[in-house]
């Protein structure tokens, strides 16, 4: 076995002389026995506050009266919170695997918290500026002479409020994001060491310790925006009317927004460079197996995995259901208040008590992921997503029952006796969309189905065939899920508006009624985002399994979770993108509403003809930093090959969070700065030309825009990339033990080919230039390319001699 150098510097959040073995007080982290679960529980002490929460809750929903939706959402947050508790404590309470296992598990856990740290300060830091700028913009607008409505609180008020809202936004988001990596990061090293007795318990552990910080990022969800409408209702419910209160809120939506958008850059950049880099000079040119503890990139690639699918996608997911819930609660608010409704206040609450939902028949579905049998799991051909499947569809359903029951106790009218049944079919098609997003996903990233086999197959006439069959197939999997949005949209705006809720045709209920389809589906959330964890824990008990060196075995079960992980990445993300594509529509509508609000001019339609297309471009370099590295180490470190010497991991972890942090900043920046900029821009040059809605129109257009084109890039690129991932687990499936003997196909051999002949004129382009220098640069060329061709580097690059 390999060991493991000091672990990394201060900068990466590490310590030089942290020792490798675990001591004495770290037995209540790394604990292999109940007794860790049961040290967490009286360490958290969270059982009887929760337990209280929720019968209080309970209480106050029978005597609550009007706000009995608010109180009953706090009992199901109290629950969430519960559940997930008592899904840490079994993934815990696990055997945490041989001393070798923990020596591997220690660098990556603390890498990703050192690169959390890093990266938090840094987004802290641009969050509090943005603030400031939220509040400037408030205090400096002019005065608006409305004497109803938000706008008499002054702007001032506002400012603050916005402000304060943005950083509780941010500061949720970022605590779902890390809650997610902290239990990801303790829960691999529990698969790892639960593959080595059975592959239906590793299952089952890799899925349980993705769905806990599932359920908890919902519960934060879903409980941060409840709390802080009725905070802001008890602050300025005497000025305000329920159904106006929202408008106070989008702060909070654009402050989970700006912490997910950040994640997603800083944890992108951090995985794709190193886990590009790592494999480009390991598998390629050193002709080493994947996460192999001989390379040095092996332990920042583990790492990314953490802070780029497990961060990324809990802080995406949640401001995915943060904006969803707001533009909402505005919609409804809004409609109402034209249909001057009895009971207003039931379409504000509406989606929060949806969303509430979601973790209760979601954790039905969790409980009913069973581990196969071992006739079942013995077969070759078992799919762990056919396991996973069940759970969904069971979620699904009761999701079906759960929103039924909600449109009928909330959206019920007098006035309108059947408008709840058409918003209860809005939700209906919102959950078929969910559904064929994910079958159509797994379709085109799953080694079982045709398109990832054609791509496998395309690889043995050559890699051009194979990046042309990929791509092809990439294209080809946008068609369904685009198709799929337009039907949703169209279908569930139309039947909102003809609800007769404020007048057939009302355009308030045809966008309420999108919302609706919105919410149906992300009714299963919780259950997505827990498939989408599994992926990246999965991956790292692989890389766990391999370099600690254990049989064959242990790393054939941990390949099968890994390969159903890509499938499960895949299908989170294109289930965010599909929930952005119908909530894009809800949010123009709650952009039009607070717009005129504010304003006090109707802003009905915008004219694309005035929009300004910004197309921007941005190229990164932290992959190839990451490969001279590793080739710097191979050369300087020979015996690292043989197992002599240890790579310094250090430097590549070090290496890929400076840069990651560097380089997200100005695509952030950009996506954050840039429709600021378009408003007032283009508000001035209206106010000039006495068109005072231009920057408004102009704005709308500029997002309009800009979704669209992302959406359709973003189903290429993620179902693409799932799919070329596992077209290479399929093809080496079976063989991972003799990979360095067993014959690769042609397209891996012109690629390894290709990489050599560059590494090799590389090298030789390097002495050469060195040698120029010299008085016999000549001689002392030939000399050095003496040493070369004898030297241990020469003989490991593949087809030289």
């Amino acid at each position: 076995m390999c060991e493991l150098p000091p672990q990394m510097d201060v900068e990466v959040g590490m310590s030089d002389t942290a020792p490798l073995t675990r001591n004495e007080g770290d037995v209540d982290e790394m604990g292999s026995s109940a007794s860790a679960a049961l040290a967490y529980a009286r360490k958290l002490n969270l059982q009887r506050p929760v337990a209280a929460i929720s019968a209080f809750g309970a209480l106050l929903l029978l005597f609550g009266g009007s706000f009995r939706p608010i109180f009953l959402v706090f009992a199901i947050c109290g629950y969430g919170a519960v559940f997930s508790l008592y899904l840490s404590h079994w993934v815990l309470s696990k055997d945490s695997g041989t001393v070798e296992m923990k020596e591997v598990a220690m660098p990556i856990r603390q890498g990703a918290e050192g690169f959390l740290k890093i990266q938090y300060t840094a987004i802290a830091r641009i969050a509090v500026a943005i603030a400031g700028l939220i509040f400037l913009s408030y205090t400096l607008r002019p005065s608006n002479t409305l004497s109803s409505g938000v706008e008499t609180l002054g702007n001032i008020t506002l400012g603050l409020v916005s402000s304060v809202a943005f950083l509780i936004g941010a500061l949720c988001s970022a605590a779902a994001g890390y809650v997610s990596m902290w239990v990801s990061a303790r829960s691999n090293i529990r698969v790892a060491s639960a593959a080595r007795r059975s592959y239906g318990e590793a299952l089952l552990v890799c899925f349980r310790g993705g769905a806990f910080s599932a359920v908890l990022d919902i519960t934060l969800c879903v409980g941060g925006v409840t709390s802080l409408y009725v905070i802001l209702y008890v602050l300025f419910g005497s000025l305000l009317r329920p159904t106006e209160v929202p408008l106070l809120m989008v702060g909070y939506g654009f402050g989970a927004s700006f912490v997910a958008l950040f994640m997603q850059l800083g944890g992108g950049i951090y995985t794709k460079a190193a886990d590009v880099g790592a494999d480009l000079v390991g598998k390629i040119e050193a002709g080493i197996p994947e996460d192999d503890p001989r390379n040095p990139a092996v332990i920042a690639d583990l790492v990314g995995d953490m802070v780029g699918d497990c961060v990324g996608s809990s802080a995406d997911v949640f401001e995915s259901v943060a904006a969803e819930i707001i533009g909402a609660m505005i919609l409804g608010g809004t409609l109402a208040r034209e249909a001057q409704l009895p009971y207003p206040v039931a379409f504000v609450f509406f989606p929060v008590v949806v969303h509430a939902f979601d973790i209760v028949v979601s954790s039905a579905g969790i409980l009913m992921v069973k581990a196969p049998s071992d006739v079942e799991a013995s077969r070759a051909d078992h799919n762990p997503m056919a396991t996973l499947q069940t759970g969904y569809n069971v979620s699904l359903a009761l999701a079906l029952v759960g929103f039924g029951f909600t449109t009928r106790w909330l959206l019920y009218t007098p006035e309108c006796p059947t408008a709840w049944i058409n918003f209860f079919l809005c939700g209906v098609v919102g959950m078929l969309t969910a559904y064929v997003f994910v079958k159509s996903t797994q379709y085109y990233t799953d080694y079982a189905y045709p398109p990832v086999r054609s791509i496998a197959k395309a690889s043995t006439t050559g890699h051009g065939t194979n990046i042309i069959t990929g791509v092809a197939v990439g294209m080809k999997s946008t068609v369904v899920p685009t198709l799929m949005v337009c039907v949703a949209v169209i279908s569930a705006y139309h039947l909102g508006a003809s609800s007769g809720i404020g007048g057939q045709g009302n355009r308030h209920a045809g966008l309420f009624g999108t919302a609706v389809a919105t919410m149906g589906m992300l009714s299963s959330a919780v259950f997505v985002l827990a498939m989408n964890n599994y992926g990246p824990i999965a991956d790292n008990a692989g890389g766990i399994a391999e370099m600690s060196r254990q049989p064959d075995y242990v790393r054939d079960a941990t390949d099968k979770l890994d390969a159903a992980g890509n499938v499960t990445k895949a299908i989170t993300k294109g289930y965010s993108i599909g929930s952005a594509a119908l909530a894009c529509f809800v949010l123009f509508g709650a952009f039009m509403d607070e717009f005129s609000e504010f304003a006090g001019r109707e802003f009905k339609t915008v004219d694309i003809a005035t929009v300004e297309v910004l197309v921007g471009g941005l190229l990164g370099e932290t992959a190839g930093e990451v490969v001279n590295e590793v080739r710097h180490q191979f050369e300087i470190y020979p015996g690292i090959m043989e197992y002599k010497e240890k790579p310094d991991y250090r430097t590549c972890v070090a290496l890929v969070t400076k840069a990651a942090l560097k380089q997200m900043r100005f695509p952030g920046l950009l996506a954050v700065l840039m429709p600021i900029a378009v408003g007032v821009v283009f508000r001035a040059i209206g106010e000039y030309q006495g068109k005072p809605l231009l920057g408004a129109e102009v704005l709308a257009g500029y997002l309009m825009f800009g979704t669209v084109t992302g959406i359709m890039m973003a189903l290429f690129l993620d179902n693409v990339g799932g799919a070329w991932d596992n077209a290479k687990n399929l093809e080496t499936s079976g063989a991972r033990a003799v990979m360095p003997t067993k014959p690769l196909s042609l397209a891996t051999r012109w690629v390894i080919r290709s990489r050599t002949q560059l590494s090799m004129h590389y090298d030789v382009a390097s002495m050469y230039r060195d040698c120029r220098r010299e008085e016999d640069p000549a001689t002392r060329f030939a000399a050095k390319r003496r040493d070369y061709r004898s030297s241990g580097r020469w003989a490991r690059l593949p087809f030289v001699n």
